[in-house]
């Protein structure tokens, strides 16, 4: 797996890949605008040639963009749908100026219209985009929930539904936060657990769709549906959970993204959690963890 997380663009865009190289990533995420903002500014041609350029320089092997939380391409209501659907048009775009592999988006709520009626609509929202997109080369992934609410894409057959529905599915594919994965009742704590869920994985939804995975460990019980990241090694999932999905051969090729808390010292946790993530690897030193524990940072996704 290529070890990576998600880098914050406060400094610019250039300068993000150089950052992510400096603490040990092979890939990095990032959002291209606030998160809590349904239109960012409009990115300068410089930046984004800086920051395609940054990623060349420093040989990263995959980038992401992660999408802000304000859009819900299920919902049932017109004006919140008609919005969603504008934003989410313009995060494409966005993210094909930047030039990144994917852009990683929460497929939404269907807000009590019913399960099947919100993957239709969340369907039909991707359909639009991809018609008003031609040409795109960046594929979005529907990231799996943690299954609070009426959130939709808590199970690997919810995120098969929506696939099968796309009229062109190769612009789309999945990420597996294991965060989310372990909350809505999933349990790859051990060897035989994970293979159990792989094997379901690749019957209900096919591992070829699987491009990418968020790398949190979790705060909350196994079937809580409650989503709170916590650092590798330092939740309910612990270390040794992560041992299995890094040394499985299928993901040799997939960028893996940490979303963990941040502490105010400039990435030092980060650093430590791809110790720890790499420590699992075969030959590898174990790895030394920092003792204070990590709060969240607000430059670190947790959702």
């Amino acid at each position: 797996m290529w070890l990576g997380a998600h880098i914050g663009i406060a400094d610019g865009l250039p300068g993000a890949p150089a950052t992510g190289r400096r603490i040990g990533c092979e890939a990095i995420q990032i959002f291209s605008k606030s998160p809590q903002m349904w239109a960012g500014p409009p990115i300068a041609p410089d930046a984004a040639e800086g920051f395609r350029a940054a990623v060349r320089s420093e040989g990263l092997k995959a980038t992401a963009v992660h999408h802000g939380y304000l859009v819900n391409l299920a919902s049932p209501k017109k004006a919140m749908l008609a919005r969603s659907r504008k934003t989410f048009v313009d995060e494409i775009r966005r993210a094909e100026m930047l030039g990144v592999d994917a852009l990683i988006f929460h497929p939404g709520a269907h807000l009590d219209s019913g399960r099947e009626e919100g993957i239709r609509v969340l369907a039909e929202s991707l359909n639009t985009t991809f018609a008003e997109t031609a040409g795109g080369t960046v594929r979005v992934l529907l990231e799996n929930s943690a299954g609070q609410g009426t959130s939709i894409g808590s199970s690997f057959v919810d995120l098969a539904e929506v696939l099968g529905q796309l009229d062109d599915p190769s612009r789309a594919g999945v990420t597996i936060d294991t965060c989310h994965l372990f909350a809505s009742g999933v349990d790859i704590r051990t060897p035989e657990l994970y293979g159990a869920t792989m094997d379901r994985l690749d019957r209900e939804l096919g591992c070829d769709n699987v491009r990418a995975f968020h790398l949190n460990d979790a705060k909350a019980d196994l079937g809580s549906h409650l989503d709170r990241h916590e650092n590798i090694g330092k939740g309910l999932i612990g270390a040794e959970g992560f041992r299995p999905l890094l040394n499985d051969p299928r993901w040799s090729s997939t960028p893996g993204y940490l979303e963990t808390p941040l502490t105010d010292d400039d990435y030092a946790a980060y650093a430590a959690d791809l110790a720890t993530l790499r420590s699992l690897l075969p030959g590898a030193e174990p790895a030394a963890r920092p003792r204070r524990k990590a709060p969240r940072a607000a430059g670190s996704p947790n959702t």
